[in-house]
């Protein structure tokens, strides 16, 4: 198949802020950045940080 472009695998992205219990899908100051190249593994540690009782935002 020619003209196809390769498909990339999504990257997911958050910053954590631990002192506030904070999680967030966009930049914040001073927070780290986590990424994801995996689907499963961003979703098994968002459930981690949801067991923990982080705040999504």
């Amino acid at each position: 198949m020619t003209g196809d472009l390769p498909q990339t695998a999504p990257v997911f992205r958050i910053w954590v802020d631990p002192k506030r219990r904070v999680i967030s899908f966009h930049p914040m100051e001073g927070c780290p950045k986590l990424e994801f190249h995996s689907r499963e593994l961003f979703f098994r540690c968002a459930d981690q940080y949801t067991a923990r009782q982080f705040r999504w935002q």
